[in-house]
């Protein structure tokens, strides 16, 4: 019996720590469960206050990497700055991308796309096509 694939991982940035944590729980529960996706959340400042932080991501993104990729998605100015900074400054593990998606949509979309075994391109792709996805 071979050892199951590594998949890709999910890192959601977010200016407050309950906001990344509500959306992993709703994009999980959207995606039956999903256990077998590793999900971190780097939500707020390491204190607990609105804000990001540089080290909750790093964390977060070692946290769920296995070698398949891992897919950040943030939801707004200085938390998708901090990502890129990070990138830039190598800090992450090889295999991260910054995901350019909506917050939540996106995240649902890659979640989805990760517990149905996609490789990172393809989750890449499922979370920027949620920009697509109209109310009206």
């Amino acid at each position: 019996m071979s050892a199951p694939r590594a998949g890709v991982g999910i890192v959601l940035v977010s200016h407050s720590a309950e906001v990344a944590h509500s959306v992993a729980g709703l994009a999980r529960g959207l995606a039956g469960g999903a256990p077998a996706v590793r999900i971190a959340v780097a939500g707020g400042t390491g204190h607990g206050g609105l804000g990001t932080s540089a080290e909750l991501i790093v964390a977060g993104a070692r946290e769920v990497d296995q070698g398949a990729g891992v897919a950040i998605l943030a939801d707004l100015g200085s938390s998708v700055l901090t990502v890129k900074s990070l990138l830039v400054d190598g800090e992450l593990p090889d295999g991260c991308r910054l995901v350019d998606a909506p917050f939540l949509e996106g995240a649902v979309a890659a979640v989805v796309a990760v517990s149905a075994g996609a490789p990172m391109d393809a989750v890449e792709a499922a979370a920027g096509e949620a920009y697509a996805y109209r109310k009206s």
